[in-house]
């Protein structure tokens, strides 16, 4: 039985109503790094948030892991129900779920095996070092709770049921915010106490999702799992595009990491992780809304509905365009107090961090339509475009730019080096939106 809120006509007000509960729920994801960044500043300074910062990639590989299972499989899964596949569904989704157990627990044990030399790779220095390791270490042992959060937040809007998926994330949203201020506060724990609170925080969705779609027995729920590497892999390579988006961004993150230490020192890589929060939130708002809407998609291509298709596709082109110039320009309005809610005005930091967000929110405007373009073609499972426009937006356009701005135009190249790559971005998303329209018969 496939769940009528994902099987429905849907208009424009229905559509953003229905991916709504995703949006809010990524958000509330990417507020578990943001609250964490701003007690940490706040309460134990601005080493502390460059330490953090520091070991982000090696959590941006683990957080690579969840999204490429859960959006992969979602289409999948999403494309079976549509086609009557129940039973066939139900087993592939149980058996993504082990595997998802099951990397996060080889990220727990190889991470904190390898710990020490891995920092020192990513650039921490003596001054850092103690930081990034707490932060890291407690981040690694609660691996399996990060991917099964990711899993489920997507498969609960392929069961129809995004509101659940929405209350669980804002739920371990707060306990996350709450635990930050009481460890790092009352109870002293330092660096360690964040990642406690956001390890906890990523806990309760996933116990919980456990939970749900093992007594629910409706749209999808879990079942003795079929070892079906053959799906295991056509989710893995379907989900790559969301994969590579991730395993960029810890490259990309390296590389800041590494420009900003050579230009400014540690106070720069505070001031670029300041500004990266607001990147995170941003796209967060629209692999939300990517997200929410891939089930629909997904489901009637199964169905091969090609007038909802179309409507879909004007709705989300059209939400997207519009909504991503506004927040541009709130962005770049109200930069100067983003960021002094970080550090304090007239800090060396809030110096560096107050230009540096300025210039990197023009690339606000041009993001939101290649984000969309890349989870749409997942959604048909064709993972090889989606994949292309990933890799061309977050690696290769941005460490170009990262690489070559600076030493054209100095610090500033840093900051512009994501706007030029969107833009660019922004050409061969279009192209693929052209070429492939016949095929999948959205336009």
């Amino acid at each position: 039985m496939v769940s009528n809120s994902i099987a429905k006509e849907f208009k424009f007000f229905s559509l953003i109503q229905f991916a709504f509960p995703t949006m809010i729920m990524m958000m509330f994801m990417s507020l578990y790094t943001i609250v964490d960044g701003i007690f940490i500043s706040r309460l134990l300074g601005t080493d502390a948030l460059s330490g953090a910062n520091i070991v982000y990639p090696v959590i941006s590989l683990v957080i690579a892991a969840g999204v490429m299972i859960a959006t992969g499989g979602s289409a999948l899964i999403g494309k079976k129900l549509g086609e009557g596949k129940g039973v066939e569904a139900n087993e592939n989704f149980s058996f993504l779920i082990l595997n998802g157990v099951g990397i996060g627990i080889f990220f727990m044990i190889a991470g904190n095996l390898f710990l020490d030399p891995l920092l020192r790779i990513l650039g921490a220095t003596d001054r850092l070092l103690p930081y990034c390791e707490d932060y890291l270490r407690v981040s690694l042992f609660l691996a399996p709770a990060c991917i099964l959060q990711l899993i489920f937040q997507t498969f609960f809007v392929t069961a129809g049921q995004p509101a659940l998926g929405l209350i669980l994330t804002v739920g371990g949203g707060i306990a996350n915010m709450v635990l930050d201020y009481v460890f790092m506060g009352p109870l002293k724990m330092g660096i360690h106490g964040a990642a406690l609170a956001t390890g906890i925080g990523q806990l309760i969705p996933a116990l919980a999702g456990i939970l749900y779609f093992l007594c629910n027995r409706k749209t999808l729920y879990l079942v003795r799992p079929r070892g079906n590497f053959s799906v295991l892999r056509e989710s893995c390579l379907n989900g790559a595009s969301e994969m590579v988006t991730n395993l960029s961004g810890a490259v990309v993150t390296f590389l800041y990491n590494f420009m900003m230490l050579k230009y400014l020192g540690e106070p720069g890589v505070a001031a670029i992780t300041i500004v990266l929060y607001g990147q995170f939130l941003f796209n967060a708002l629209y692999m939300g809304f990517s997200m929410g809407v891939a089930p629909v998609i997904s489901y009637n291509y199964g169905r091969d509905n090609r007038s909802l298709l179309q409507r879909i596709f004007k709705i989300c082109i059209s939400f997207v365009g519009v909504s991503s110039v506004l927040i541009t320009m709130i962005a770049l309005a109200a930069s100067p107090l983003i960021v002094e809610i970080f550090t304090p005005k007239g800090s060396e930091t809030y110096e560096i961090a107050k230009t540096g967000f300025f210039l990197f929110s023009v690339n606000y405007v041009f993001a939101g339509i290649n984000i969309f373009a890349s989870a749409m073609f997942t959604a048909f499972s064709d993972g090889k475009v989606s994949a292309i426009i990933s890799f061309v937006r977050t690696f290769v356009m941005i460490v170009v730019n990262i690489v070559l701005l600076p030493y054209i135009i100095g610090v500033n190249g840093i900051w512009l080096a994501v706007p030029v790559a969107e833009c660019m971005t922004l050409f061969l998303s279009c192209r693929y939106f052209c070429a492939k329209r016949k095929i999948y018969h959205y336009l």
